[in-house]
């Protein structure tokens, strides 16, 4: 039997729905400051999210939908400064008008500080952006509540690699079995099960289709007494809610 000792989440559709109303208004908003004929439409968003990382996702961007833009010779040197405005707009976004957590993530958070668990975050995005997401939606301290903060350029492969995780079970100092892992898409099952972190997946708009073979439950959100979640995959048994009895009894089935 395992002893679970550590919840390690994802961030952007994990904690928020901060991809389609956020990162990518921040995105678009930034192309037409430098005066790009760029726009990422809702739809087109959802194919480049198969992307981690903002400059990651420009540059294939340009590669498979923009081979007629005429690239500067110092290419990466743009799309990173690019992205660093792009993040500046985020945060400002955030910070005026603060994302909702999706539902059951501020109780199973409490609850896990309440009995002593650890929790850790393991993301591509930036620190800022974690940090700005979690002290405007969740609590001016909430930072401080994760022992490990794991994000974005810390490891050279993002996610699906497995090295963000591998990189937040080495500042645990926890084995992969003693730690459950929250994502919401295959890039992040997969980066996860990598590190053989067992993971439970929340869907969103955008991943709600996609492969989450190995998952120890699949379901649309984590959950409120008085606003139970729907089962994609796994047994829950009468379970209407994630809390810590159902993960703990999902980790040693």
């Amino acid at each position: 039997m395992s002893e679970l000792k550590a919840l390690i989440f994802d961030v952007d559709g994990t904690l928020a729905e901060t991809e389609r109303d956020a990162h990518r208004v921040a995105f678009n908003e930034t192309f037409a400051e430098y005066h790009l004929d760029w726009d990422w439409s809702v739809e087109l968003y959802g194919e480049l999210l198969a992307v981690t990382g903002g400059k990651e996702r420009i540059k294939f961007y340009l590669d498979r939908y923009r081979p007629d833009y005429l690239r500067p010779s110092n290419l990466d040197a743009f799309i990173a400064e690019l992205h660093q405005k792009k993040t500046a707009r985020y945060n400002a976004m955030l910070v005026n008008q603060p994302i909702p957590l999706r539902p059951g993530v501020r109780r199973l958070l409490a609850e896990a500080r309440q009995e002593g668990l650890r929790l850790a975050i393991a993301t591509t995005t930036s620190l800022q952006n974690v940090i700005t997401l979690l002290e405007g939606s969740l609590d001016p301290a909430a930072a401080h509540w994760f022992e490990v903060i794991a994000a974005g350029d810390i490891v050279a492969a993002k996610k699906p690699a497995p090295d963000i995780y591998h990189q937040a079970l080495k500042a645990l100092g926890l084995k992969p079995t003693q730690c459950l892992a929250i994502e919401d898409s295959g890039n992040g099952i997969r980066s996860a099960l990598g590190a053989h972190i067992p993971t439970i997946i929340t869907v969103n708009d955008y991943t709600r289709h996609e492969d989450f073979t190995g998952a120890l439950l699949v379901v649309d959100h984590l959950g409120e007494p008085e606003q139970p979640f729907t089962v994609l995959s796994g047994n829950v048994d009468n379970a209407s809610y994630i809390n810590l009895a159902l993960l703990r009894r999902l980790l040693n089935n």
